[in-house]
């Protein structure tokens, strides 16, 4: 594995692990295995290895998404499927909630160019939403509504939440 994603790999974990600020640039050269010239060699800062997470983190992501919704298109609708890929990886990753919504809760105001990247995720999240949406009136209804499941589920570790707004989200739809 190169280098760089090693450390984007890396500071993945601990950001998940440990959160944003209690993780050390020193903790990931360590966990990583690398030199700390090589970490300086790819990024200028902490701030510039989180910008690299999270703009792979928007790319695992979304390719999840997507391809949950096309392998289970004939079996329901397309914002459903939605939710369902929320129950999905709720699973896989022991409700891990937003990592965008994560890394922003530890910011402060003044950290510009990490906001751009999490507005840029949930402005991209919100268009896909409406381009799958077959009634775009009640897209942004959607949108909050999936914003919400996932920040809940992840606060109360359980679906209920996306199995709500999924099923508040069904009712739209008729």
């Amino acid at each position: 594995m190169a280098v760089r994603e090693k450390l984007i790999q890396t500071a993945s974990t601990l950001f998940h692990k440990q959160g944003y600020n209690s993780t050390g640039i020193n903790q990931i050269i360590e966990e990583a295995g690398i030199a700390k010239g090589s970490f300086y060699y790819n990024f200028k800062s902490k701030e510039d290895l989180c910008i690299a997470y999270l703009n792979d983190r928007h790319d695992y992501w979304f390719n999840a998404l997507k391809q949950y919704i096309r392998t289970h298109k004939k079996n329901g609708v397309p914002l459903l499927l939605a939710f369902d890929f929320l129950v999905a990886i709720n699973k896989k990753e022991n409700f891990r909630g937003c990592s965008f919504i994560n890394i922003l809760s530890e910011i402060n105001e003044n950290t510009l160019s990490i906001l751009e990247v999490v507005q840029n995720h949930k402005n991209d999240l919100r268009n896909y939403l409406s381009d799958i949406s077959e009634t775009p009136m009640i897209a942004d209804h959607v949108y909050l509504l999936f914003e919400s499941a996932i920040l809940e589920s992840k606060l109360f570790r359980d679906q209920w939440p996306v199995l709500k707004a999924r099923e508040i989200v069904e009712s739209l739809l008729k």
